[in-house]
């Protein structure tokens, strides 16, 4: 074995540069597939570590279902004397109570979001206004940047995100805190004090709303907007739930929220439930549908998104596919002209007694040798490569308030496969050159010129 790999080497240090560019074509090629794939795996890895750090595979929303969404989803049932005479169920305060008392479910509350304009200073900035209840607000849910929490459901306090800030001319979180901000909000006015906008409205020139102006404080800054602890924060403001109720507003929860919105009050229109463990979700979820809810759960779409993450990865390996093949071809030119260079020394072999399998196997080390160093060497390239993206994207996207994240990713089974495929690339590209290499007749190469 060492006399084939002796063997190999040498043959390959003579014709240096050749080695060189034919492995270089290797590099490239396997560091753009490892590029690739580690961006998809690294992508992959956040989603679902940020999903799991903030327990949202735990959490189950519950939406109010009316009995035209039953007929919408089989239209061919037909009613029944108890769904027509059976009140469609409401998602109150008593059903909000009676949800602690569920196995698994840790605390439940209504998902409340309202558009509304956040005046500071000469600045105004449209937003939508999260309600968080003050409790839930202290137990972690948002992390803080500058200030503190409120700590009661009645005051008049708010938590703004750094990126609302930004947008308000505000460079510094610690700025903002204690400052007064007015919070607009809309609401539909179809009341005869509001004529003047009716016979707009129905003119087309004009919307029959009428704006709300509440004084808030400040009193924290969260780290960042998105998704900023384990329940879908959607949100740059959040509120107290107490002060939110005495607040004239059109919440937006569903399209449907809007019309709601010019009826008595008929409930929430969405409650969001977190569970001790992903284990109570399907538990729930039946509970919820067999008293007439509808359900959704990122638990369900769980399996629908590793789909397509497959999809992406089968994307970036057919693209890093074309540079491999490039790479293979190289070999295969590279192979096949040290074959002709070589044709007397191959002959000289056969006649003091090699036989076609150790011809078979030199020319296999060489092509071996060169996948081997190009594994190595363009694992090392897709690193650097891919370290100096991700600082460049860091430093772009922390100018605009995206916290540093790692986009890349490059398991231990991406490092050693990428080396082995690319010797079972080589070794595969080599397969031509080593059977013409066997196939030479001693007779007819010693005469060779």
């Amino acid at each position: 074995m060492s006399d084939y790999i002796e063997q190999s080497l040498s043959n390959l240090r003579k014709k240096k540069l050749r080695t060189f560019l034919t492995t270089f074509g290797v590099v490239i090629g396997i560091g753009a597939l490892v590029s690739m794939f580690a961006f998809g795996k690294g992508m992959q890895k956040n989603f679902t570590d940020t999903f799991n750090e903030l327990e949202l595979f735990n959490y189950v929303g519950v939406y109010a279902r009316s009995l035209n969404s039953r007929r919408h989803e089989d239209p061919d049932r037909p009613n029944t004397q108890e769904e027509t005479s059976k009140p469609a169920p409401v998602l109150d305060d008593e059903f909000l109570l009676s949800l602690v008392d569920i196995e698994g479910v840790e605390w439940a509350l209504p998902e409340i979001r309202f558009p509304a304009l956040i005046g500071l200073s000469d600045e105004e900035e449209f937003s939508l206004i999260q309600v968080l209840p003050a409790d839930l607000c202290q137990a972690g849910f948002v992390k803080l940047r500058a200030g503190d929490f409120y700590t009661s459901d009645e005051e008049y306090s708010l938590i703004v995100s750094d990126s609302l800030l930004r947008r308000l001319k505000i460079k510094k979180p610690e700025d903002a805190v204690g400052r007064e901000v007015e919070l607009s909000t809309l609401t539909v006015d179809f009341s005869l004090s509001n004529l003047k906008n009716i016979l707009s409205f129905l003119k087309g020139t004009g919307l029959p709303f009428s704006r709300q102006n509440y004084t808030f404080t400040i009193v924290g800054v969260i780290e960042r907007m998105g998704m900023s602890g384990p329940m879908p924060v959607r949100s740059n403001v959040f509120i107290p739930h107490g002060t939110s109720q005495k607040m004239k507003k059109i919440a937006i929860t569903s399209v449907s929220d809007i019309f709601q919105s010019m009826r008595p009050s008929q409930g929430y229109s969405a409650i969001g439930i977190k569970l001790s463990s992903p284990k109570y979700v399907e538990p729930v979820k039946n509970q919820m549908e067999d008293m007439g809810f509808e359900t959704f759960a990122m638990l369900d779409q769980l399996e629908e998104i590793k789909t397509a993450f497959r999809f992406l990865d089968l994307f970036l390996f057919a693209v890093g596919m074309i540079g491999i093949s490039v790479a293979a071809l190289g070999i295969i030119n590279t192979m096949v002209m040290s074959i002709l260079e070589r044709y007397k020394e191959i002959g000289i072999m056969k006649a003091v007694g090699a036989s076609d399998n150790d011809i078979k196997k030199i020319f296999f080390f060489e092509s071996g040798v060169i996948g081997f160093m190009g594994g190595v060497f363009g694992l090392a390239l897709g690193w650097i490569v891919s370290s100096i993206i991700n600082l460049v994207i860091n430093g772009v996207a922390m100018q605009q308030g995206v916290p540093r994240m790692s986009y890349f990713s490059f398991p231990w089974w991406l490092c050693l496969g990428a080396i082995a495929f690319s010797i079972l690339i080589s070794l595969l590209a080599g397969i031509y050159p080593t059977l013409r290499a066997a196939r030479v007749d001693p007779v007819v190469a010693l005469r060779h010129d």
